[in-house]
This record gives structure tokens, C-alpha cells and sequence, in this order.
């Protein structure tokens, strides 16, 4: 039983992949910033792109979701909690927008708010 669960996690050598992996991504995002070698007008979309490929690798190295049988159940809780955030997320801007639709508009004056009423 300790050999399947080790199995399923990483060894001392994924894990050493993982960070010299993440520590080279951070590397090149900051290199992308600070050299000036990358324009201006595309330093945000490498930045983004970076960082995408970072969070993929740390997912992938650090909390071990994948297709393999023993990390289907990782996977599958990680995109439910990922589908709940962002309904929550979703329902909170949708309830601020209507009720910033719905608010006095700030060219109407008090005195005009009150006269239509």
C-alpha cells in the first residue's frame, strides 16, 4: 500500500524538475522585464503566457493532477472547486453590475432625484 501511494506522488527527482522548471520561468519572466530585450506592447502577453505554463508545471509536478488513474480524483476535485469559484465569482459581478445599473446616476442631481419621485 506505501509503494501505490508513493507511486502516485513524485519522487525527490520530479520534484527537482518542478523547481528548477518554475525557479527558470520566474527567471525569464523577470529577464522579459527588466532586460528591455522584449517591447513594450508584447511584455504583458509573455508575461501571461509564462505564467500559464508556470501554473501548468506546478499542477503538474507539485499537486500531481494528471490523466493517470491515481490522479483522476485530484484532477477532477481541482475543476469542480475551480468551476465553483468561478460561478461565485461570476454571480457576485453579475449582482454589482445590477445593482450599479439600478443606483441614481451621478449627473442627476438629490433635488432631481426627488423631484421624480
Amino acid at each position: 500500500m506505501a509503494g501505490a501511494r508513493a507511486a502516485s506522488h513524485g519522487g525527490l527527482k520530479a520534484y527537482t524538475v518542478g523547481f528548477v522548471l518554475s525557479l527558470g520561468l520566474t527567471a525569464l519572466s523577470f529577464a522579459a522585464v527588466m532586460s528591455g530585450l522584449i517591447p513594450r506592447e508584447t511584455q504583458l502577453p509573455a508575461i501571461t503566457v509564462l505564467a500559464v505554463i508556470q501554473l501548468l508545471v506546478q499542477l503538474g509536478f507539485f499537486l500531481h493532477l494528471g490523466a493517470s488513474p491515481e490522479q483522476r480524483s485530484n484532477t477532477a476535485i481541482f475543476v469542480l472547486t475551480i468551476l465553483l469559484i468561478a460561478t461565485v465569482v461570476a454571480g457576485s459581478l453579475w449582482v454589482i453590475h445590477n445593482a450599479n445599473v439600478n443606483m441614481m446616476p451621478i449627473q442627476m442631481s438629490p433635488e432631481q432625484a426627488r423631484a421624480r419621485e
